[in-house]
């Protein structure tokens, strides 16, 4: 059996968007599910759009994700070079463009931008795009040798007949025929010597003996021009898988403005790298049960490509903040500190048992940022409305508040030792004196010295991270509001 081969093939053009992402992780899980390999390819013949660093967001993007390759520019598995400006220096595009034209399956264009420019336009998916006419391929091979011979500036293009039609065939959307007289004669090598992305590709996935090619289906439509050109060398096409299309929470494509297309946004945003694949894996794909989490490792093991979805797949980001808060849970408590601790000395400078309060909100926060917003209160406290010591389920009220409050003064006041469970003691005799529920007290002295209705722990708990001066200021406080009230 043939061994499988993927490759993820970007361009250096800024940071790695989800749809890229999503497809480098098919590419890999693919490979990897059927023990083949998982090759990294940069595609840099569009110089214009370079980005400097881009190829190191690129590496660092992988590297973070797991989505270790088995062979690319760093890894030469005996397919280099593996970037297409290194590659075009050994004069293969331009070869294989010749070898096109001794076939009569491309040609020489000379036309100038002029020239170009009058040419009739057609509004293809939205866009103006000019129908060329073919008119250089009626040049006889002396004049086109003239042109050459005077250094006349040119481009190499597929020869499309206007007759018939062309059927490639995708494994998620079946047989798809397309008629010739709908494709245009695009160019393969520009007037600069570079080959062009559709070009490059595919002699590159052929001579690197890629299998199966994973893209977006955006990529449809160019499709019959890539089986053209496989037909016309001869060569053996490999297995299409055309992804859907990802959209944001109004099904408009998911677009760098939206401010989580890309992974390094979701990063800085406080999202961790294995969450975000998890979550990326199913924008598109399903497993057989509805199974949501999932290491890297099960998701080689349970990856079926058959189950991508033809539907166009929606990014919501509540989805992604739930899963993300999952993966914080299950963390080990020292991997989590590490990562929470610039947060937690973000929001609160000074002299804070940052542990204590970082298992304190462990398992209540989906993200890392929202640390801040929840332990603000311990650096300072907020004003709130007193109407905050009203609640229903705990039978409380302004009244019952301001009681409870005056009557623990004095028994805090005496209390030495303000670590949680001497507090919780003292305050549980109090409760058993006063013959109510816990609730009935632990509601009104939280709401004193936290100022907010949420907190990531309860009353004895934050009362021993302020300790017992800032405490007994914070109840004095809520005393005061409550009798002003």
């Amino acid at each position: 059996m043939e061994k499988i081969r993927t490759r993820y093939a970007p361009s250096p053009t800024g940071k790695m968007h989800v749809g890229n992402l999503r497809s480098a992780l098919y590419e890999f899980l693919i490979a990897k599910h059927a023990g083949g390999d998982f090759m990294l390819r940069i595609e840099d013949t569009d110089q214009e759009r370079f980005v400097d660093g881009a190829i190191e967001i690129i590496y660092r993007t992988l590297a973070k994700t797991g989505l270790v390759h088995d062979e690319g520019p760093d890894k030469d598995g005996g397919y280099g070079p593996y970037v297409q400006s290194e590659r075009m220096k050994t004069g293969i595009y331009m070869k294989y463009a010749k070898e096109l034209i001794d076939k009569g399956e491309a040609y020489y264009c000379f036309c100038d931008k002029e020239r170009l420019a009058s040419l009739k336009t057609e509004v293809v998916e939205g866009k103006e795009i000019s129908v060329y006419d073919k008119h250089c391929l009626g040049l006889s091979k002396e004049e086109v040798q003239a042109n050459l011979d005077a250094g006349k500036p040119f481009v190499i293009r597929q020869n499309i007949p206007g007759e018939g039609s062309t059927t490639f065939h995708d494994e998620l959307y079946g047989d798809i025929t397309v008629e010739n007289s709908e494709l245009d004669d695009m160019i393969l090598i520009k007037s600069d010597g570079f080959p062009t992305y559709n070009f490059a590709n595919v002699v590159d996935d052929h001579t690197m003996n890629i299998t199966h090619v994973v893209r977006g289906n955006e990529y449809l439509s160019s499709s019959p021009k890539y089986e053209r050109l496989y037909n016309a060398f001869g060569w053996q096409v490999p297995t299409y898988i055309h992804l859907p299309l990802i959209t944001d929470e109004n099904h408009k494509k998911l677009a760098k403005r939206s401010g989580h297309s890309s992974f390094e946004d979701l990063l800085e945003q406080g999202f961790v790298s294995e969450a975000i694949i998890n979550y990326i894996a199913l924008l598109g794909w399903s497993p057989e049960d509805n199974r949501e989490i999932f290491s890297l490792q099960e998701l080689i093991e349970n990856f079926d490509y058959r189950r991508i979805s033809k539907s166009p797949a929606v990014f919501d980001i509540v989805k992604l903040r739930w899963m993300n808060g999952e993966y914080i849970k299950a963390m080990e408590f020292d991997i989590f500190y590490g990562m929470a601790e610039p947060y937690l000395r973000s929001a609160l400078p000074g002299d804070f048992d940052l542990k204590k309060i970082a298992a304190m909100v462990k398992t209540r926060i989906e993200v890392f940022p929202d640390i801040a917003e929840m332990v603000d209160f311990f650096r300072e406290l907020p004003e709130y409305d007193v109407a905050m010591y009203t609640h229903k389920k705990m039978k409380t009220d302004a009244v019952s508040s301001l009681e409870v409050l005056r009557e623990v003064l004095p028994i805090l006041e005496a209390q030495e030792d303000y670590s949680n469970d001497a507090l919780y003691q003292a305050l549980s005799a109090y409760v058993e004196q006063k013959g109510c529920k816990n609730g009935y007290v632990m509601w009104p002295i939280r709401t004193a010295v936290s100022g907010k209705q949420m907190t990531p722990a309860g009353a004895t708990e934050i009362m021993e991270i302020l300790g017992k001066e800032e405490s007994l200021r914070r109840i004095r406080k809520g005393i005061e509001l409550l009798q002003n009230a």
